[in-house]
């Protein structure tokens, strides 16, 4: 069994998942999972044949992550996925919050006018060479933009100031120039950056969360 809706962005997903699945005698007593993906399309299934379908049970209670042109500003219900990829890719989970901060202001719908797609602002080009499926699918974003993000420590041995830099210029022109680019964006983002890594640095030592 598996229902597709599609809602434009007048609508609260949560809302008709919640309908559908208490209003359904037959789905109530499934074990359904769900999952909106980057074109709005609400997904709901009792096979989950997709990675990206999680068990209904476990979002209930959990601010949505809205259609498109919503923000999804409460980066709590990512806390443990980020945890789990910072530590796979060996990147501080504070470090990917501040660049999803810096890049998204946690939009995962977000869009800029260069073509950047999702929470860690992912060109198209970057998305398939980091195998991301889905740009606006939160957890496919943030895996792919972490991954990219060790690529860049990595070419640039681990300096942060220079893997930031070349994650917002591209590593060619850092490796040309050999340093930060004296590119105006360039300067303020490695900046906006740090300024966050910092602050949740300092949350998460004070026992404040991000």
């Amino acid at each position: 069994m598996h229902y597709n809706r599609s809602m434009t962005t007048y609508f609260k997903p949560w809302m008709i998942i919640l309908a559908c699945w208490l209003l359904s005698p037959s789905i109530a007593w499934a074990t359904m999972y769900t999952f909106v993906d980057g074109n709005g399309v609400i997904h709901f299934s009792n096979v989950p044949n997709d990675p990206r379908y999680v068990r209904m049970e476990e979002v209930k209670g959990r601010s949505p992550v809205r259609v498109r042109s919503g923000k999804y500003i409460d980066l709590r219900d990512y806390e443990h996925y980020i945890e789990s990829v910072g530590s796979q890719y060996k990147v501080d989970p504070h470090l990917i919050k501040a660049v999803i901060k810096a890049e998204s202001n946690f939009d995962c719908q977000a869009l800029s006018g260069k073509g950047a797609q999702g929470l860690m602002q992912l060109m198209p080009g970057t998305a398939r060479d980091m195998r991301v499926a889905d740009p606006f699918d939160p957890r496919d974003n943030i895996n792919g933009g972490t991954r990219y993000l060790r690529k860049m420590l990595n070419i640039f041995d681990e300096d942060l100031h220079l893997a930031l830099a070349a994650y917002n210029a591209g590593p060619e022109v850092v490796k040309n120039i050999g340093g930060v680019p004296d590119i105006p964006e360039t300067v303020e983002y490695v900046n906006r950056v740090l300024r966050h890594y910092r602050r949740y640095q300092a949350s998460s030592s004070s026992g404040k969360g991000g």
